[in-house]
């Protein structure tokens, strides 16, 4: 009898030593996930977080949302401005040009938009926003899919108006667009010949 008090002890202290205090489970079922404490801190596993990109100099204005800073070519966060050759582009241009000139331009990049160019937050020195800047002169519009509306308010009256071929490829009537280069390539074939 002492045997198989002495063996039956034994069991149960080899099963109770793969247990945790805390584990109430039978070994027959498996234990239920905990939650993951944090690690303490290590300093040889331990990463930097990527510090954000900022380009910082004179711009060369492409057009009225695109900027060139340090040879990279960068998109204005959140507006859009007319194409060169379409009403009102030359006009924005030469805005961001008198915003830009002489200034040193601070670039936050945001990410990389659907074509591969930087998109990026852009200050003047006193730390105005340039799309705000730009958006105020009536010379660009909110783009609101990807500012979310923050510079719709500043919208002059009649900026979408004016602006209506960009407006249209905000809303996705691409169509517009290619009426629009249609007649222009028929009043330029007409005025060569």
């Amino acid at each position: 009898m002492a045997l198989f008090l002495f063996l039956a002890a034994s069991a149960v202290v080899l099963y109770l030593i793969g247990r945790t205090p805390d584990d109430k489970t039978p070994p027959s079922r498996p234990a239920p996930a905990r939650e993951q404490q944090p690690q303490p801190f290590d300093t040889h596993s331990a990463q930097p977080t990527p510090a954000p990109i900022v380009l910082s100099g004179p711009a060369f204005v492409v057009d009225g949302d695109t900027l060139v800073i340090r040879k990279t070519q960068i998109r204005l966060f959140g507006v859009d401005a007319p194409e060169m050759n379409h009403p009102y582009g030359v006009r924005a241009k030469r805005g961001m040009m008198r915003l830009c000139k002489g200034q040193t331009i601070r670039a936050e990049v945001t990410e990389q938009d659907a074509y591969g160019r930087t998109v990026a937050k852009c200050y003047l020195p006193d730390g105005r926003d340039l799309s705000a800047e730009i958006v105020k002169l009536g010379l660009a519009i909110d783009w609101a899919k990807f500012s979310g509306g923050k510079y719709r308010n500043l919208e002059v009256a009649d900026a979408r108006r004016k602006m209506w071929l960009a407006d249209a490829r905000q809303k996705g009537r691409m169509h517009v667009w290619e009426k629009f280069e249609a007649q222009q390539a028929a009043r330029k074939k007409q005025a060569q010949g």
